[in-house]
């Protein structure tokens, strides 16, 4: 039997698993905890990689490598390949008035998206370099290399062996704000745009490209976690995939790339060679988490209590911009209650409001893509609520299906691993597990109650 390894890298955790090459059937697996924050050093990701793999058996007996991990989070390092500060992380909003400023600088919207597929917001790697720039300067000129959380991880892996080695691949560099998924190629004009000089970026690598080798593993070139989503899960062209994780994304499998000068749909590209629009919420599966705190449950509780109530919780609406919001962009929103009255001010009503409204904004999502979906897949650690699965159709208006509980992201780098062992012209193809389908009465006065809501925000 022929073992590759895959890495989740993700906010809260890192999650190795091992499979079969050949099968993708699992043979062991392992995780260990981030600490919580919207900066961390760098350190922290590896040290939680250590643990991970040594609670997954070692990686001793594994022919390849692939790390997944969080888009768009800044690592700055020095000439000699020191951290030269915390990285910043997706979900760091600071960066939001320098995101402004970079798209007026540049002619507004349209221009970025023609130039990158995307028009930033704060979650942006490009964004951050400016604020680094603007408020730490003496840190943005020690800066000699950027690069993202996978990145560095993977050259940690193959050794350290200095910054001209770093890679990456092109659906995670379609994050930044400075690779173009169109033309396939870095634009150092807006990098010098953010930053006021041009440090080394990573190398971009083919979807099969080898960034080098680790302890005698091969070290395939990782992607993004939602790139790496897409190929765990299986997706095909004219999929949709809602996955519902620390953040929520929807996202779809193209075969050509997207240019949305509203700034709701990135233009990604994906790590097939195809490409991957996607929206994203900043407010997902911790909406729950929060709810199920104040409420005083758990998860499950929490879950239970939602199916209590009726559809649109008796005109209850939470409007579930915790940390802010990406999509709208509102980086300094904050959640808030609506319409609440003594009928249904109890927990089952709370509950189903929570579930609603984060579904709500995923449904906006869906429908900002654009798309008649072949099939929409509801993946993450919100998909194992069973009041999100049960809810989500009547929500979005259609059937959901509902695949096998699994670290999609961990399998998806394991693929890509399984995949540059093979050198075939697609990934291998590893048979997921039939997925549940749910089906439900479309419920509009929901989504049509929390527009109404929304929009005076």
């Amino acid at each position: 039997m022929t073992l590759v390894a895959g890495v989740d890298s993700s906010t809260q955790s890192c999650k190795v698993v091992i499979r079969d090459a050949e099968t993708g059937v699992l043979v062991r697996e392992g995780r260990a905890p981030h600490p919580p924050g919207t900066e961390l050093h760098p350190d922290h990701w590896w040290q939680a990689l250590q643990e991970a793999v040594a609670a997954a058996g070692g990686l001793s007996d594994v022919e390849a490598l692939s790390v997944a991990a969080q888009q768009h989070g800044m690592v700055c390092l020095d000439e000699h390949g020191e951290v030269v500060r915390d990285a910043l992380l997706w979900n760091d909003t600071r960066s939001a008035r320098a995101a402004g400023e970079l798209v007026a600088e540049l002619g507004g919207p349209r221009a970025w998206a023609e130039a990158v597929g995307s028009v930033p917001v704060a979650s942006f790697t490009v964004t951050k370099l400016r604020w680094l720039a603007e408020n730490e300067p003496d840190n943005a000129a020690r800066t000699a290399a950027v690069c993202l959380p996978h990145d560095w991880l993977t050259w940690r892996l193959a050794g350290s062996p200095g910054i001209g080695a770093l890679t990456t691949d092109r659906g995670d560099a379609s994050g930044t704000g400075y690779w173009s998924p169109a033309t396939g190629s870095y634009r150092p004009d807006l990098l010098k745009l953010a930053m006021g000089h041009t440090p080394l970026v990573p190398r971009v690598l083919d979807p099969t490209g080898q960034a080098g080798e680790s302890g005698g593993a091969r070290l395939a070139p990782g992607t993004g976690d939602n790139m790496a989503a897409a190929l765990g899960v299986g997706m095909l062209p004219g999929d949709v995939v809602v996955s519902i994780g620390t953040s929520g994304t929807v996202f779809a499998c193209a075969g050509a790339p997207s240019h949305d000068e509203s700034g709701d749909v990135a233009g990604f590209a994906d790590a097939t060679g195809r490409f991957l629009p996607l929206v994203c919420t900043l407010n997902a599966a911790r909406v729950l988490d929060a709810a199920a705190g104040m409420l005083g449950v758990s998860t499950a509780e929490l879950s239970d209590l939602a199916l209590e109530a009726p559809p649109g919780a008796d005109g209850l609406v939470l409007v579930p911009y915790l940390e802010g919001e990406r999509t709208p962009n509102r980086p300094d929103a904050t959640g808030s209650l609506h319409g609440l009255r003594l009928s249904n001010s109890t927990p089952a009503h709370l509950a189903r409001a929570a579930v609603e409204g984060m579904l709500c904004g995923l449904a906006d999502g869906l429908d900002a893509l654009g798309l008649e979906p072949r099939r929409v897949l509801l993946i993450g650690g919100g998909a194992r609520s069973e009041a999100v699965c049960r809810i989500a159709p009547a929500v979005f208006g259609r059937p959901v299906l509902v695949p096998e509980p699994g670290e999609y992201v961990a399998d998806g780098a394991a693929r890509q691993a399984a995949w540059l062992l093979g050198g075939t012209p697609e990934p291998p193809a590893w048979q997921p597990g039939v997925p549940e389908l749910y089906e439900a009465a479309p419920a509009p006065g929901v989504r049509s109650r929390y527009a109404e809501v929304t929009a005076g925000i």
